[in-house]
């Protein structure tokens, strides 16, 4: 059974991706997923346990920008009765809850300090101590982390502890943004809508051609989670008709490319392909300030894509 099938398309950087998150779904090693927000990180969260022993078991989730430091302490580990005010009874946290199973912690950038302690204490030892607690629990739990901030920038400003980002990051997965998988946006668009078919009973429009180059020009700030919205707006809107240009929202009509332009057409002489693929990765690195995720998004590749090729073109004794 593939237990990634649920995870929409065949880009490259998808596939590449999947393939490491089958090989450390199989282990029981600490899980970093990083990528923007939208990328579908708590989706590969769901596989990678569905794919790993601990399928049959629990999985639990906390965003750990959804509670303030007072509560969120009390969320992870419990807390005995009388050990703060309005603790009436005693209560079992996340990680007793989530014994022989998964634990996610999405947002782990937004967990404040003093609880990234306590977290490493467990990722060290298994152990933790509830809140008001003299008594050490040991539980048996998989942590899978998901971030969409630059944890080492993080590091340096003294908002997240170096030590725990070496015990997170074992085994990092970055998804990419979905600028970076363009030929993915029309079985993604396809998916969405036989969806919404279903939920709201109505038959599934289509997008035009023309549509479909608009929305692999687009920039997609919020990623796979906006293209789910912009689908759900369209079935209810357009349900059984074909989708043009001016009827998306009014943010893709403004970032439209020129479509009465004509396409790159190969000349009679034919192309270097490399000397024009060296020469498009130079203009976008020139464009950017050498920036290379900037590069990466403007060529609709992902970093590390653009560095081999970057690599292969010998960029790196030259820059």
């Amino acid at each position: 059974m593939n237990h990634f099938s649920s995870i929409i398309g065949h880009s490259p950087e998808l596939e590449a991706l999947i393939r490491s998150a089958e090989i450390v779904a199989a282990t029981d090693v600490t899980v970093l997923l990083k990528g923007e927000t939208g990328t579908g990180k708590e989706v590969f969260a769901h596989a990678i346990k569905n794919a790993s022993k601990r399928a049959d078991k629990v999985f639990l989730k906390l965003n750990c920008a959804a509670l303030p430091e007072s509560i969120i302490e009390s969320e992870l580990f419990g807390h005995k009765k009388g050990a703060f005010t309005g603790a009436v009874q005693n209560t079992q946290g996340l990680f007793k809850a989530a014994d022989g199973g998964t634990l996610f912690l999405d947002e782990i950038n937004s967990l404040p300090l003093a609880i990234q302690a306590k977290l490493l204490r467990f990722l060290d030892s298994g152990e933790y101590l509830a809140v008001g607690d003299v008594h050490i629990h040991k539980v048996d739990v998989r942590i899978i982390a998901a971030t969409n901030a630059d944890l080492p920038s993080l590091i340096k400003n003294g908002a997240f502890r170096a030590d725990l980002y070496y015990r997170l990051n074992v085994v990092p997965l970055e998804l990419p943004a979905l600028t970076a998988r363009q030929q993915d946006i029309e079985q993604l668009t396809t998916h969405f809508f036989k969806l919404f078919e279903k939920d709201h009973g109505i038959n599934a429009p289509k997008f035009s051609k023309t549509s479909l180059k608009v929305l692999k020009h687009y920039h997609w700030p919020g990623n796979i989670r906006e293209l789910r919205n912009v689908c759900e707006r369209l079935s209810i809107l357009y349900a059984g008709s074909v989708i043009e240009p001016e009827h998306l929202p009014t943010e893709f009509q403004r970032n439209a490319p020129e479509m009465d332009a004509k396409d790159f057409t190969l000349p009679s002489a034919g192309v270097n392909l490399d000397t024009l693929e060296a020469n498009l990765i130079l203009q976008a690195l020139d464009r950017t300030q050498g920036n290379r995720s900037k590069s990466a998004k403007l060529l609709g590749i992902s970093r590390d894509t653009l560095l081999y090729r970057m690599q292969k073109h010998g960029f790196f004794t030259s820059l």
